[in-house]
């Protein structure tokens, strides 16, 4: 299983980005599909969820709002597009994919997309 992410960069704040994530070797749709993000001396934290089928995503507070995620299963591809940056949204964005067709179902993690939001 590869879960590969790409978008991120370097941002002024009030600006746009969006990343992406495209998941091989599983089957897409048994999957819910997260966004995390890491900053510097920072636990990781969960900034979007999406299921697969019922396609109901949730934000925490810090988020909701400013950014959207949804998923594209026919691409194998979940995104987040992310409005209104501000510095503190600096950090390393994670791609998640946790197994729900069973109790402790499998986990997958990316290998992370830079975010950085500095005028």
């Amino acid at each position: 299983v590869q879960l590969v992410e790409s978008g991120g960069g370097l941002v002024q704040p009030g600006a746009s980005l969006r990343v992406s994530c495209t998941a091989s070797g599983l089957t897409f749709t048994d999957y819910r599909m997260s966004w995390y993000r890491q900053a510097p001396g920072k636990e990781r934290e969960l900034v979007a969820t999406i299921d697969g089928i019922s396609y109901r995503t949730d934000y925490p507070d810090s988020v909701k709002g400013r950014f959207r995620i949804w998923r594209d299963d026919v691409e194998n591809t979940v995104y987040l597009r992310m409005n209104d940056l501000k510095p503190q949204d600096t950090a390393v964005y994670y791609c998640h994919a946790r197994y729900t067709r069973d109790v402790g179902g499998a986990v997958y993690w990316g290998q992370g997309t830079q975010v950085t939001v500095s005028a």
